[in-house]
């Protein structure tokens, strides 16, 4: 199975320790869209200490901070920053993936991957970048100029690069939308700055003319928004589907993903069961 491996790229984010812990909680209980009594409630706390923290009248314990964060569903790597702006040290490791560590980690994902084949699948970090794919994303990518798959591969600009798959995607403009929209999300999310560049970037990409756009769309009924590409003559349809670890105890591995590609139609599963065969 062709892997491609690269260290998990730390994704910076805007928050500060010299902020303050208070300040920072309260953005994110407002991004949540929860009171301080309802947060209080979560958190068997009081509206009153809550306030208190929040503005910095209160020193919050570690242990307070680290179940601010869980009710507010701050993710792995803001919630070391929440610590540090309270003074405290980071509570979640962030090992590179190369790491002896989680040699387990790997295996089980390249397995799980090479298992799901002939169907596409790859790994990506917080920023996208290819740690791990089978040989269903590798036959997706014939014909891509060698320049857009030297390592570290990156999936969206693979996707939305004019000299990519761009071209090839039939329904360009309604799928580069979802990605784009996606990516918006997690930027809200993260607030990390490399994820916001890599969108910039990608964003700005000229869109090439697809042949959907020269002739009517086929009347094909689908359960979800397909990813429909040309290879070698034939027109295979997807729908995607992302998994991320439950509760992870590692920035690592927390901003992993495993993207899986179903077939959408009985054609295009077919193709890829002959194709790898």
């Amino acid at each position: 199975m062709p892997t491609v491996s690269s260290g998990t790229a730390a994704a910076p984010v805007t928050t500060s320790a010299d902020q303050g812990v208070g300040p920072l909680l309260r953005a994110w209980r407002e991004r949540r869209r929860v009171s301080q009594l309802e947060l209080a409630l979560r958190a068997d706390s009081s509206a009153r200490h809550i306030s208190f923290v929040e503005t910095g009248r209160s020193r919050p314990s570690e242990e307070m901070v680290l179940r601010l964060a869980e009710h507010l569903d701050v993710p792995v790597r803001e919630r070391n920053a929440l610590l540090l702006a309270a003074g405290y040290a980071p509570h979640y490791p962030q090992t590179p993936w190369e790491d002896p560590a989680l040699d387990a980690l790997r295996e089980g994902m390249e397995r799980l991957i090479r298992g799901y084949e002939p169907y596409p699948a790859l790994v990506v970090d917080a920023t996208y970048r290819v740690v791990a794919a089978n040989r269903g994303v590798m036959l997706l990518l014939d014909g891509v100029p060698e320049s857009l798959l030297a390592p570290p591969l990156n999936a969206m600009r693979l996707t939305l690069h004019p000299e990519g798959l761009a071209p090839r995607i039939r329904n360009l403009r309604e799928w580069r939308g979802h990605l784009l929209a996606q990516m918006e999300r997690q930027i809200a999310l993260h607030r990390s700055r490399p994820l916001r560049e890599l969108y910039e970037e990608v964003a700005a990409y000229p869109v090439p003319r697809t042949r959907d756009e020269e002739r009517p769309a086929e009347s094909v009924a689908y359960f979800a928004l397909p990813m429909r590409v040309e290879h070698k003559g034939r027109t295979l349809s997807f729908v995607s589907s992302i998994s991320t670890f439950n509760t992870p105890m590692d920035v690592t591995v927390a901003e992993l993903a495993i993207e899986t590609f179903l077939p959408a139609d009985p054609a295009t599963a077919e193709y890829l069961r002959s194709a790898l065969r």
